[in-house]
């Protein structure tokens, strides 16, 4: 089953220069203040302040962007979002192995996944890819600008040093409806199918029956 999505394009070349010339201007971190106490000490980068309005329209633009997009809504079936961190990585700036905070924020936001919304080209620094562990081994990402990765949040997980360049990403949180994993993936992968077979053949009996599972177990798990 799909533990985690990559998602290219989700913002064009144009919204992606534009949005790390705006980052050059605003005002930074230390990015430990955002840590929770256990990941304090892994935690080595910048973070544009959030009190600062041109930090916010920036954030707030970017995670309009990812909340939007139709197959990440199809994938995370999202509740609510967090509000999400604009994080700058230089050379020697690291992210040590840890787990996200189960909750975060006031009303607490239950973070069922996490996302990276990658704003730098990977031909303009190198290390900095986001290693996401699991029982397969580790999954080094790192995409192209405007791409996005979104992966469950009780993994393990890091952020490798970066030797050369800058790497610019903003970084989020989402509340699912679907608590559980597993169901969550199992919704998605029989939405894709049933939406490939009814680009083939439209309103068939075959599509309506997986319609009617797929809507029944959404009934099932879906928290309101």
């Amino acid at each position: 089953m799909t533990s985690l999505l990559c998602l290219a394009d989700v913002l064009d070349p144009a919204a992606c220069a534009a949005a790390r010339a705006q980052f050059a201007g605003l005002p930074a971190r230390d990015g430990r203040a955002t840590a929770g106490w256990a990941a304090r000490g892994a935690k080595q980068n910048q973070q544009l302040d959030p009190a600062h309005a041109g930090v916010r329209e920036l954030r707030d633009r970017l995670a309009a962007e990812v909340a939007a997009h139709p197959m990440l809504r199809q994938f995370a079936r999202p509740a609510r979002l967090g509000e999400p961190l604009l994080s700058r990585y230089g050379v020697g700036d690291a992210y040590g192995p840890h787990v996200d905070d189960a909750l975060m924020g006031e009303p607490p936001l239950r973070t069922d996944l996490a996302w990276t919304l990658f704003l730098s080209e990977p031909d303009s620094y190198d290390g900095g890819e986001l290693v996401i562990e699991s029982l397969e081994g580790e999954t080094p990402v790192k995409l192209p600008a405007g791409a996005l990765v979104v992966y469950d949040c009780g993994a393990l997980h890091r952020v490798a040093p970066v030797t050369r360049g800058e790497r610019l990403a903003c970084v989020g949180w989402i509340q699912s409806r679907v608590r559980d994993s597993r169901q969550r993936a199992l919704l998605f992968t029989l939405d894709q199918a049933r939406r490939a077979l009814h680009a083939r053949e439209g309103d068939s009996a075959e599509f309506l029956q997986l319609s009617q599972v797929h809507s029944q177990l959404l009934r099932m798990w879906a928290e309101a």
